[in-house]
């Protein structure tokens, strides 16, 4: 795959900014992306405001090869902006009922024994195009996707995680052949190697972690990428010059 996709995390929930809960969603999607050979371009943490949510979906779309992962606000209490907010940023505005969504939802509401039906029926009202995300085993409320790229699903992790490893599973499988990441520390200051950072190939990305220790400065250098010989080749270059320069370093994470 020459050109993986982008993926972004966007989450969504005033109790998260005034940390009445604490955010698990990022750490969860990371970490599955990394196991399958991906990486996260950007994780947005944003309150449960429309027109804030509207913007933000609007953005990500926009980016090149983008697939979002939206998880909260798709309930059925006043605060539940997302369907709404997926119509209006990625379809034509309007909500309709979804004949599997309300099948699902009805039947758990007779299971469950709601009392008043009506409101959790406004879950299957959702853009046009919508599919079903069925993976919740919690309760068995539905999400939903657009395009095989816009996913929405719940704010509890419970619920949201085992959606989002379906979608995964069945749109984003490992690749075969997963970026390379070479990483060494080097005995001095950040700045000292700018110029070397300056003539990197365009296809290999660079991180650069500065830290001060009793031993004096230390900086931890990490080149990865899709293209192995290039990462390779890239990082031998890298060590030759700081051999040359009488620059100390250990291939080491470092981190």
């Amino acid at each position: 795959m020459k050109h993986p996709p982008r993926f972004f995390a966007l989450i969504i929930g005033t109790e998260i900014l005034n940390r009445r809960r604490s955010d698990r969603h990022f750490d969860f999607l990371s970490r599955e992306l990394l196991e399958r050979g991906y990486k996260l371009s950007g994780s947005f943490i944003i309150e449960d405001d429309p027109a804030l949510i509207v913007q933000t979906l609007k953005f990500l779309s926009s980016q090149p090869r983008s697939v979002v992962f939206s998880f909260g606000g798709i309930g059925s209490t006043p605060d539940d902006h997302t369907r709404k907010c997926a119509a209006i940023a990625l379809r034509d505005g309007t909500l309709k009922e979804h004949p599997e969504a309300r099948e699902i939802i009805a039947r758990r509401i007779e299971t469950m024994k709601i009392p008043d039906g009506r409101y959790p029926l406004r879950m299957a009202l959702l853009p046009n195009g919508a599919k079903v995300l069925k993976e919740n085993p919690v309760n068995g409320m539905p999400g939903f996707y657009l395009d095989d790229r816009y996913f929405f699903v719940p704010g509890f992790p419970e619920m949201a995680h085992p959606m989002i490893r379906w979608a995964l599973d069945r749109y984003f499988p490992p690749r075969e052949h997963k970026p390379l990441r070479k990483t060494l520390t080097a005995q001095t200051r950040e700045s000292a190697l700018i110029d070397l950072m300056e003539h990197l190939p365009e296809g290999v990305d660079l991180s650069s972690l500065p830290k001060i220790t009793e031993g004096g400065p230390r900086v931890s250098i990490s080149l990865s990428g899709d293209d192995a010989a290039e990462v390779e080749s890239a990082f031998d270059a890298f060590k030759k010059a700081l051999e040359t320069r009488g620059i100390p370093y250990s291939e080491a994470d470092g981190e």
